[in-house]
């Protein structure tokens, strides 16, 4: 039987952590011959979008056909692709991100089966065939009559770590970052009598947020080494972003909020073509940001880097798409909103994120949508949404590094409390294993066309 298979969804978080692992599992269990089963993925619109989901999504191997997320309307409303792409008679559409009204649509035209990932809430139950959801609780608020077409799958989240982990023990892995010895361009001044501990940061990847989110967390990281020297920083660069236009973001010629931050300015160094990269100061041999004070921050680019990640002690990141990876990989982090520019942050899920990223209106919008969201404080981390309570800490106003350093040695010096932490991020998220059983739905969902 031939089929094919139409994923849907939108963001670059979906995309690498959903639909990567998703469309692993489908060949796995169904076919990896393409005459057999095909698997295309179509992007719908997202605020938080980068540009370069579609080029992601291209990347995997799995994938035999991706349509760009500027095509979604007329795809959704006239039913034809782009590229006028061919269907076969049968075939399951898997929806991974975007409003779950879209697979109604699209399934309905092309007369295929619908199955649906819901993490938190799932809609439509009269008109999708097959539910997989992240924890019980979502099921348990279903009408009883639809109960029958919904399965506890797991969190497909803690999968994409899963599909990391094999990574950590290769040549310039993520351990490796932890075995080069201290962080400070002076051997001499290296403190190996101290434990070596990693702290992620995560500025964001759009220059709404990187405009404050570079020079204040490169400042925190400055003010923690200058006390705490054995800690060591790493930036995991976002796939759509390059190295020179993140450093621009740490120079005080081209952002003004350097010095607002109080940051020294930081320069990129990369490896020369003779591999190890002699320019770079020992023991570095990946790309890094040196500031002026002699901090060097690695700079790491694998994608998706959940190895990395899993291994931080703590990460400082914004608000957005991060806190959700961050909180799967159930690692501690300081959440940081920084409003010296109230109407930087454009990147709100929704209505609001479609608002404030209106053409010559949008900047209004976006001040107004931040000054509303400043008055009602908490909660805007996605760990923090899930939980609705305060589990990791969300410092939102005119922050200052030294106020936020001081917050990371407390946490540093008192491992217990990112113990507690990390524990309830644990309690928060499903069971791993999401995406084998997802493809198994699909594969179900298949079968139904032979009877």
């Amino acid at each position: 039987m031939t089929a094919d298979i139409l994923i849907l969804s939108n963001g670059p978080g979906e995309v690498t952590t959903w639909v990567r692992p998703v469309v692993k599992a489908l060949r796995q269990i169904l076919s990896d011959d393409r005459n057999q089963v095909r698997i295309s993925v179509v992007l719908s619109p997202c605020p938080n979008s980068s540009g370069k989901e579609a080029d992601i999504a291209r990347s995997f191997p799995e994938v035999d056909r991706v349509q760009p997320a500027e095509h979604f309307w007329q795809f959704l409303l006239w039913g034809k692709t782009f590229e006028n792409w061919d269907w076969r008679k049968r075939g399951v559409v898997v929806f991974l991100g975007g409003d779950q009204f879209f697979p109604v649509v699209v399934g309905k035209r092309l007369g295929y089966h619908t199955v649906v990932y819901a993490e938190w809430d799932a809609r439509w139950h009269n008109l999708i065939d097959r539910f997989g959801v992240m924890k019980a609780e979502v099921a348990a608020r279903v009408p009883q009559k639809f109960a029958h077409k919904f399965s506890v799958v797991g969190d497909l989240m803690q999968e994409a770590q899963a599909g990391e982990a094999g990574g950590a023990g290769e040549a310039g892995g993520a351990g490796e970052l932890l075995s080069r010895g201290e962080n400070s361009s002076n051997p001499s001044t290296q403190h190996s009598e101290l434990s070596t501990e990693l702290i992620g940061v995560l500025p964001g990847s759009k220059a709404a947020k990187l405009t404050q989110g570079v020079p204040l967390t490169l400042a925190i990281a400055e003010y923690v080494h200058a006390r705490r020297p054995q800690t060591k920083f790493v930036i995991p660069v976002a796939p759509t972003l390059d190295l020179q236009t993140l450093a621009s973001f740490a120079d005080q010629e081209k952002n003004s909020f350097v010095q607002t931050f109080g940051f020294s300015g930081a320069s990129v160094i990369v490896p020369d073509d003779s591999g190890r990269g002699t320019a770079l100061p020992y023991p570095y041999d990946h790309p890094i940001l040196k500031t002026g004070t002699g901090l060097c921050v690695e700079l790491w680019t694998q994608s998706p880097a959940h190895d990395l990640l899993s291994q931080c002690s703590l990460c400082l990141t914004t608000v957005g798409a991060n806190t959700a990876e961050l909180g799967a990989l159930a690692v501690p982090m300081i959440v940081l909103l920084p409003t010296q520019q109230l109407d930087a942050m454009r990147s709100w899920d929704g209505l609001p994120g479609l608002l404030a990223n209106l053409p010559l209106v949008g900047s209004g919008f976006a001040k107004l949508i931040n000054w509303l969201v400043l008055r009602r404080k908490g909660l805007l981390a996605w760990p923090n949404i899930w939980a609705q309570e305060m589990v990791v800490p969300e410092l939102v106003g005119k922050l200052k590094s030294q106020e936020v350093g001081e917050m990371v040695l407390d946490f540093l010096s008192h491992p217990e409390k990112l113990a507690q932490i990390q524990a309830k991020l644990r309690s928060i998220r499903g069971e791993a294993g999401a995406a084998q059983k997802l493809a198994t739905l699909v594969k179900e969902e298949l079968s139904k066309y032979q009877k």
